[in-house]
Formats: structure tokens, C-alpha cells, sequence
């Protein structure tokens, strides 16, 4: 039995039989129709799958429905976009985002959403740790760590992944007024936060060889791209005052 074949884990700090808080959990969604069913069966038992489909061709759409999942329609292509979609449509307290393509297992998800559930952070990210070789390719790995010490250089914030599975209050995420639509929106993100004075902290989570061809890190060119969206949100003013305590000094 491989780590990811393993059974789902019992949300962290639950007791057996007794539901998580609301939650909803945002895919954004590109030709995954062969790791929808494991990244749905997934999702921590009451909280909510949102699909965003961002233009498949594989029959994805529908089979995120046939497994009970919301599905948005994102027509406007980019990661950003579709998670924007994602958290425009969510209704719960609590957001969260997760690649569609199995390399991060939803069922970790309660690790991530503990600090803000109970207050002790505003925004969670989960830093990736790959399980085996090719789960994260070497220049994927260089390109994240350049963008995590500018990422320092601007903010201060110690993060060391810009990682896609995250944690933080609907209301609060909305209020930040994200306007990157590409793969500059989780980077986005944790900038206005950090502008605003958010608490922002990092867990560990297991990353796995993704399921498919990968839309941006698989390659070098789409590995330039996401640094070069991203290096474009750092060089933008502070967007709000700084009116919060960003938590945590690591």
C-alpha cells in the first residue's frame, strides 16, 4: 500500500461522529477527469467540493457532478481565475483551496483549517513535502524558493512554500480584493494579507506525483511563466494599511 492509497484520516482534534465546522473546498479544475474521483472520495466528510472546470475537454465537469461535487464554469482560462470563481461561489465560513490533480490529499485539509478555526491564524498554507522523486521537479523547486525569498524581501513573512493548499475566512479572503487572474493569485494572496496585517502560517503536508500532465510546473517554460506572474504581484504597492498582527516570527 503506497501513502497516498491509505485510508482517509479523521479530521485532526475531532471526535468520531461529531461534523467539522462548514467548509467549503475550492478545485480549480483542468482536464483531471482521472483524479477527480480520488481527490473528491477525499474531501473530509460535511465539507463542500466546489469544481471550477476552467475549460476541459475530458468529461471533467460531469464527473465532478456525478460525485456530488458543486461545479462552477469558469470560462476565462488561469489558475487565478479559477479559484477566484471558486471563492465567489463558496457560501461557508471557510475557504479552502486544493489542486484537482492528487498530488495534495484533501483529507489533510483539517490540518490546515485548525488555526483558523480556532483563531490562532488568519491564513494557513500548506508547505509541500514531496513523498518521492518527480513529485515536485528540481526547477519548480528552485523557481518557488526564489519567489518565497522575495515573497520575504517584500513582506517580512517567513514562508517557505507558496504552496496552493490554503486555509482562511471567506469574508476576509474577499475583502482583499485579489485581482490576479493567472499563476500569480496564491502569491497574491499571501501578499495582501501580509499588507494587512494578517496572521499567516505554514503546516506541512505530503505533496505527491501529480495524476497527468502538469498546466504549469511540468516545465520549464510554465515553471518561467508562474515565477514571472508571480515577480509582477511583488513589485506592486502595499494594497491596504497594515492593520492586523501578522503571527509567528520563525
Amino acid at each position: 500500500m503506497t501513502e497516498r492509497d491509505r485510508p482517509r484520516q479523521e479530521p485532526e482534534g475531532a471526535t468520531r461522529g461529531e461534523r467539522p465546522p462548514p467548509v467549503d473546498v475550492v478545485l480549480p479544475c483542468l482536464d483531471e477527469a482521472s483524479a477527480l474521483p480520488w481527490v473528491i472520495e477525499r474531501v473530509p466528510e460535511g465539507w463542500r467540493p466546489i469544481v471550477v472546470d476552467n475549460g476541459s475537454t475530458d468529461g471533467s465537469a460531469r464527473i465532478a457532478e456525478g460525485l456530488g461535487a458543486l461545479v462552477v464554469t469558469e470560462s476565462r482560462r488561469g489558475f487565478g481565475s479559477a479559484c477566484h470563481a471558486g471563492l465567489l461561489a463558496a457560501t461557508a465560513d471557510i475557504v479552502c483551496f486544493c489542486d484537482c490533480d492528487a498530488s495534495l490529499d484533501p483529507s489533510l485539509l483539517p490540518r490546515v483549517v485548525d488555526d483558523v478555526r480556532e483563531g490562532r491564524a488568519d491564513l494557513v498554507v500548506g508547505r509541500r513535502r514531496p513523498t518521492r522523486g518527480g513529485a515536485w521537479p528540481v526547477h519548480a523547486r528552485v523557481g518557488n524558493a526564489a519567489v518565497a525569498r522575495m515573497l520575504r524581501r517584500r513582506t517580512g513573512v517567513r514562508i517557505r512554500d507558496i504552496g496552493p493548499m490554503r486555509a482562511a475566512r471567506r469574508t476576509d479572503l474577499l475583502a482583499l480584493g485579489l485581482a490576479d487572474r493567472r499563476s500569480g493569485y496564491p502569491l497574491e494572496m499571501v501578499v495582501r494579507a501580509a499588507d494587512a496585517r494578517w496572521r499567516i502560517e505554514e503546516v506541512d503536508v505530503p505533496y505527491y506525483p501529480r495524476t497527468g500532465a502538469s498546466k504549469v510546473t511540468g516545465t520549464w517554460r510554465g515553471t518561467w511563466t508562474a515565477v514571472r506572474d508571480m515577480s509582477a504581484v511583488l513589485r506592486e504597492p502595499s494594497a491596504r494599511p497594515r492593520t492586523r498582527s501578522v503571527g509567528g516570527d520563525r
